[in-house]
């Protein structure tokens, strides 16, 4: 069973239809909405700000989500996928969103819609992202353009697979 720890009061508020793996552990002001799912070794620490994840995220094997104390919260909006160890600091993203492996984002920037972070990709604190674009380096630069055909592939389809990864794992029969 997940690690769900109380802190300063607040127990973390997470969905009927969400799944955890057993070795993630969720702290404090979290909220986790419908369909989503938190996969294993997943750290959120809702400690000094708010973590709130929306609908149909998927937060992938050994990601970590915090924020800075005084700073600004952490919003994953519906649809947001986050790949395998990336690190989610401080920061607000949009819905449809694709997040990759080991990426880290960090306070105060807003990914738009209809973007795609890639693998390994630095977002630094305060940078400013446009919609329809792939931003992958360190520090992370706009790349080139999405296409219909790989934000229907990338961002919505992974969406829709972990939705029916989650639910393997809820009904293992």
């Amino acid at each position: 069973m997940a690690h769900i720890i109380k802190v300063k009061g607040i127990t973390p508020k997470i969905s009927e239809t969400a799944w955890l793996a057993p070795n993630a552990t969720v702290t404090g002001d979290v909220e986790i909405g419908e369909d989503s799912s938190i996969w294993f070794q997943v750290v959120i620490r809702g400690d000094c700000n708010r973590i709130r994840i929306g609908k149909r995220c998927n937060i992938q094997d050994g990601a970590i989500i915090h924020g800075t104390v005084g700073r600004s919260d952490t919003i994953l909006n519906d649809r947001v996928s986050i790949g395998h160890a990336a690190i989610i600091h401080g920061c607000i993203i949009e819905p449809d969103v694709l997040v990759g492996m080991g990426a880290t984002i960090l306070d105060d920037v807003i990914v738009p819609s209809n973007t795609i972070i890639a693998a390994g990709a630095l977002v630094t604190s305060g940078t400013q992202l446009e919609s329809g674009y792939i931003y992958a380096g360190t520090p992370a630069r706009k790349l080139k353009a999405i296409d219909d055909i790989h934000a229907q592939i990338y961002i919505q389809g992974t969406s829709d697979h972990y939705v029916q990864y989650k639910d393997w794992y809820r009904n293992p029969e």
